[in-house]
């Protein structure tokens, strides 16, 4: 069986692969530049997501494919569609795609291309397997850094909880669905142990680093305006703020414990991401 990686240089794309090698796989990494991947021990296939030909030539020989969602935000589903079609055409006898919790009626920016790809997705000929991922602890690393520094971590996610995990599980969680049997046509909600309310995720960051952090709760046009000014981009400064809003309604706490029993173990705390390296 081979077992391939799209997106195989990104940052949860490299722990996938990492996390098949560790499972006594070989797989193979498909990206866009090879020389990102050169400390690999696997085997390196070059293909964008935009590039039906080398696609083609990618995907000889792959039996199962993870589709890691592109970051190149309004051209995503195009890009994905290509992947898709190539793989169709390759006969891949399973695709696996990483998504967005409740993608089909998520309101949140960043759920759209999800939602429009799991559509393509549905229509295809090839079988698939959803992981709909929450948020990485990680991406709470900048934020964690400064509130320790200052004492007040910002946000606009009102009452709502995000069930968090570290990015590592997800793509442990990813390699084992890929590995193992039974998953197509699943769909898997991926969620950590712990739904962290911004003062819990507060609490986390003071543990972590031994300084006193408060919540400080902001609607959301002023948290994105408070994002801009520290140096974030506009407009994914609104993309952050409206996940937020996404946090307070809800969409980012996943209760299922599919992650967990993916694992068979522990999703990892947020405190142990959010502790100094």
């Amino acid at each position: 069986m081979t077992v391939a990686v799209a997106g195989a240089s990104g940052q949860l794309g490299r722990l996938v692969v990492e996390a098949l090698v560790a499972a006594g796989e070989r797989p193979v990494a498909i990206v866009r530049d090879p020389s990102k991947v050169a400390d690999l021990d696997v085997e390196v296939r070059r293909a964008s997501y935009d590039d039906a030909a080398a696609l083609d030539a990618a995907l000889v020989g792959v039996d199962r494919l993870l589709l890691i969602s592109g970051n190149e935000f309004g051209a995503r589903v195009a890009q994905h569609t290509t992947v898709i079609r190539a793989a169709e055409r390759a006969g891949v006898e399973l695709l696996a795609y990483t998504s967005i919790p409740q993608a089909e009626v998520n309101p949140m920016i960043l759920a759209a291309e999800h939602r429009g790809t799991e559509e393509v997705l549905a229509g295809a000929s090839v079988p698939t397997v959803l992981l709909r991922n929450s948020w990485y602890w990680e991406n709470y690393s900048q934020a964690a850094a400064l509130a320790a520094q200052t004492g007040v971590l910002h946000g606009a996610m009102g009452e709502g909880r995000v069930s968090g995990a570290a990015r590592a599980d997800y793509a442990e969680a990813a390699a084992r669905v890929l590995t193992g049997d039974g998953h197509a046509g699943r769909v898997y909600e991926l969620g950590g142990d712990e739904a962290l309310s911004g003062p819990d995720l507060a609490a986390a960051i003071g543990a972590a680093t031994g300084a006193t952090v408060r919540y400080q709760n902001l609607p959301t046009s002023e948290y994105a305006a408070t994002l801009h000014a520290a140096g974030v981009d506009e407009q994914f400064a609104t993309v952050l703020a409206d996940s937020d809003a996404g946090i307070a309604k809800g969409f980012l706490e996943v209760r299922t414990g599919d992650l967990t029993k993916l694992l068979g173990r522990p999703a990892t705390p947020a405190a142990s991401v959010f502790a100094p390296a």
